[in-house]
């Protein structure tokens, strides 16, 4: 758990899993994969296996240890949602969130269904608890379909990554979506963003009245383009949801 991030968009990073495998095109250049395999066989080193998929039991509860209120990314590392992570093991990720809920948790995935199917069954007879925030990747209009699954799942709030954005996404339907991030890539083979088609996904933001952070242009390294589109800073985040969860969130911070 890092207690602070150089991820604009939250506070802290949770890792309860580590390691993934690529499923789509907005994978192939990996900044968690470029970072992890630097470490591969170094003895000792939380990454000595590199980018393999690693439960760690060890780091479930470290949330709750943390008493100031935070927005965490689950698995900056790891994908929550990846075949190979039991199921167990993920209802106890979830029983943290739940238990340390004067923090925000921020869990983002690509393999959408099977977070909608986990979230349904998981979230049948109750609400999912406001403090617990579900979002999806979608890096073009291919990836559309991971929107569906997602507006179709309980959760406290329903966010969108679209980063790194690969192409045009096209129309893009926001209902029961709360805020959308979108964002360049970057790294070594950072591919470029068409100006236009981040302009697009902030129109609908705008249009359809739903919080936008635009992250950044991307390049060779992340802050190389800055963040300003056309001529500001664009800052949104759903606010509603934040004073939903803990009036004091913001001064708590």
């Amino acid at each position: 758990m890092a207690d602070s991030s150089a991820i604009e968009w939250t506070d802290a990073t949770w890792n309860p899993v580590t390691g993934c495998t690529k499923i789509t095109r907005g994978c192939d250049n990996c900044y968690a994969e470029r970072f992890a395999e630097r470490f591969r066989g170094v003895s000792g080193h939380p990454f000595e296996s590199g980018f393999d998929l690693t439960i760690r039991p060890g780091r479930l509860k470290q949330p709750l240890s943390w008493r100031r209120p935070r927005m965490i990314f689950v698995n900056s590392m790891s994908d929550l949602f990846h075949k190979d992570v039991p199921r167990e093991f993920v209802d106890s990720v979830f029983s943290t969130m739940e238990d340390a809920h004067w923090h925000v948790f921020q869990l983002l995935t690509k393999r959408s269904s099977r977070m909608q199917k986990y979230l349904q069954q998981r979230y049948t007879e109750r609400p999912c608890p406001e403090n617990i925030w579900c979002g999806v990747s979608v890096e073009d209009s291919q990836a559309k379909s991971r929107v569906e699954h997602l507006r179709h799942a309980p959760a406290g709030a329903r966010f969108l990554s679209i980063e790194p954005l690969l192409g045009p996404v096209g129309t893009l339907n926001l209902e029961g979506i709360h805020w959308v991030i979108a964002g360049g890539e970057s790294g070594p083979r950072a591919r470029p963003m068409d100006p236009q088609w981040v302009r697009e996904v902030r129109d609908e933001c705008v249009r359809q009245d739903v919080a936008f952070f635009f992250k950044q242009w991307g390049g060779f390294r992340p802050k190389d383009g800055g963040r300003e589109l056309d001529g500001r800073e664009w800052n949104g985040f759903p606010h509603n949801k934040l004073s939903s969860h803990s009036e004091s969130y913001e001064e708590a911070r």
